[in-house]
C-alpha cells in the first residue's frame, strides 16, 4: 500500500473512531454524497435478539456518514428466525434470512447468526463491532465502483416507481444483478415479549422490499423504469430507495445508489 494511501485510511480511521462515540452529528447532504465512492452496509438484525439492539444503533451512526471518502448506504435487514421464541418482529421477513443464508453460504461460514454485518457483499463480522466495519470500509471504499444511478422515484399508492442507469458492467465481472430496494428512513418498536421484552428499539433503512430489477452481462449497461410494492398506508417521506449492482450468486456489490422520494402528485 503507497504511503499516501496508508496515511488517508489512517486519517479516515481515526475519524470514524471518534465519530462513533460523539453523542451529536450531522448527516451528509445529498448533494456532497453524489461524488462519494459508493460502500453497501448490510445489517441482518432481529427485535427478537438481545444482541442486535447496540448492533442497530452502529447501523443508525453509519447512517450519519461518518467516514469521509465514502457514502455509507445502509440496510437493515430484519430476519424471521428469531420470531418463534415469544416476540414476532414486525419488520421480519423469509426472504432477508435466505439472503442472509446465502451469504453464509458464499462466504463459507458454518453458520449465519445476528447480529452480523456485510459490507459490500465481500466482508462480513459481528453487527456491533465498529473497529471490524472501519477496516471493511477502508477496503470498500478503496474499491473502483460502476456508476448507478436513480431517478424519479415515487410512491404511487403502495407502489414504488423509479428509473435505474448504470454503466457498462467492467471486464472482470462476467454477470451482476441490479437490485432495488425501499426502506423506511425511521422504525421503532416497543417490545413486549422474548428477549428484548420491555425495550423501546429504533431502527434506520428498515428494508420493506427487495427486487432483482434486471441482470447485466459483461459490457452491458442498464436503463429501465422498475417498481416495488411496500404495504399500505407508508408517506413518501418516510422513504428510501436503493439500488446496486451486485455480482450474480449474491457476489461482491459493484456499485450503488440512494435517494429520497418524492410524492406523485
Amino acid at each position: 500500500m503507497h504511503r499516501l494511501t496508508l496515511i488517508v485510511f489512517t486519517i479516515a480511521a481515526a475519524f470514524l473512531a471518534a465519530f462513533l462515540f460523539a453523542e451529536n452529528s450531522a448527516p451528509r447532504s445529498v448533494a456532497n454524497a453524489n461524488s462519494l465512492t459508493s460502500v453497501v452496509v448490510e445489517l441482518f438484525t432481529s427485535e427478537g435478539c438481545s444482541s442486535c439492539p447496540p448492533a442497530d444503533l452502529l447501523l443508525q451512526k453509519l447512517d450519519m456518514q461518518p467516514f469521509p471518502g465514502a457514502q455509507l448506504i445502509v440496510l437493515s435487514e430484519h430476519v424471521d428466525y428469531w420470531n418463534h421464541i415469544g416476540w414476532t418482529d414486525p419488520f421480519s421477513s423469509a426472504a432477508y434470512s435466505e439472503r442472509q443464508n446465502t451469504y453464509g453460504n458464499r462466504l463459507r461460514l458454518e453458520s449465519v447468526y445476528t447480529p452480523q454485518m456485510v459490507v459490500d457483499g465481500s466482508d462480513e463480522f459481528v453487527g456491533n463491532d465498529s473497529h471490524e466495519a472501519t477496516k471493511a470500509f477502508e477496503k470498500a471504499a478503496a474499491r473502483t465502483k460502476t456508476s448507478v444511478r436513480i431517478s424519479g422515484a415515487t410512491l404511487e399508492g403502495n407502489v414504488v416507481k423509479a428509473h435505474l442507469e448504470t454503466d457498462p458492467l467492467p471486464a472482470q465481472s462476467n454477470k451482476a444483478d441490479l437490485v432495488f430496494v425501499v426502506a423506511l428512513n425511521h422504525a421503532e418498536s416497543q417490545v413486549a415479549r422474548g428477549e428484548n421484552s420491555g425495550r423501546h428499539l429504533t431502527h434506520v433503512a428498515v428494508v420493506r422490499a427487495l427486487v432483482k430489477a434486471g441482470s447485466l452481462s459483461k459490457g452491458q449497461s442498464f436503463s429501465q423504469d422498475v417498481s416495488a410494492k411496500i404495504e399500505s398506508g407508508v408517506d413518501a417521506s418516510q422513504l428510501r430507495v436503493i439500488a446496486f449492482l451486485q455480482e450474480s450468486g449474491q457476489g461482491r456489490i459493484l456499485g450503488a445508489s440512494v435517494t429520497q422520494l418524492s410524492k406523485q402528485e
